[in-house]
């Protein structure tokens, strides 16, 4: 019986990534992950510029492709009605995701996102309805940003110093100790991977963490 196929994670991009840099066949990158080298050619074909692959540029990529339509609702009349509906009852978006997907689990149109109701709402025109319906949230705000927006909503870093600033040893590889570092996080934070790279001798240190959830 042939295998489910699995999206690639945000950990298998990093490494990718890594071992791609590092100059190792597309066969010997696919063994490490156990996946087959024409899921990597994909991939690689897909998301690889100017000969660099990057994992954060694939990741976010791929979430976009994966992404429902923003305002779904608008095009199936009976599940925006029955949305109205909870909300004007107390409901919040994420009681009313849970109640259809419940309610409708073996039909996927007919099941929403909270964020997808959250964007709807605040997609319609400026009229009765809107301010019904923002009023009736129990979160009432003016003005909502998405959580996918991919902003950083707590600021940038502080005191961090550019790349281009490296040492000219550390950049053509000559002395070994210059580590080269970055952090990707998977869809809503909810995954996050950090990849140390020694620029000389390319070893290549992996650390996993849970990300941040919200």
């Amino acid at each position: 019986m042939p295998r489910k196929y699995r999206q690639l994670s945000i950990e298998e991009r990093a490494v990718i990534m890594v071992q791609v840099d590092q100059g190792r066949t597309l066969r010997a990158v696919a063994r490490s992950l156990d996946r087959s080298p024409s899921t990597l050619s994909r991939e690689l074909n897909r998301n690889q510029s100017k000969k660099r692959y990057k994992a954060v540029a694939a990741q976010q990529s791929a979430v976009k492709r994966r992404r429902k339509p923003a305002f779904k609702l608008f095009s199936n009349k009976p599940l925006w009605e029955l949305v109205q509906h909870l909300i004007r009852d107390g409901w919040s978006p994420q009681q009313i995701s849970g109640r259809v997907k419940a309610r409708f689990a073996d039909e996927a149109e007919n099941r929403v996102s909270h964020e997808t109701i959250y964007r709807t709402i605040y997609a319609l025109p400026r009229g009765g309805l809107r301010q019904e319906m923002i009023k009736a949230l129990r979160q009432k705000h003016k003005q909502r940003r998405p959580r996918t927006s991919g902003s950083n909503r707590k600021g940038a870093l502080q005191n961090t110093v550019s790349i281009d600033q490296r040492p000219a040893e550390g950049d053509d590889r000559r002395l070994p100790g210059h580590w080269e570092g970055d952090l990707i996080k998977g869809a809503f934070n909810r995954s996050a991977v950090g990849t140390l790279v020694e620029r000389k001798t390319r070893l290549v240190a992996l650390v996993q963490g849970g990300g941040q959830r919200r």
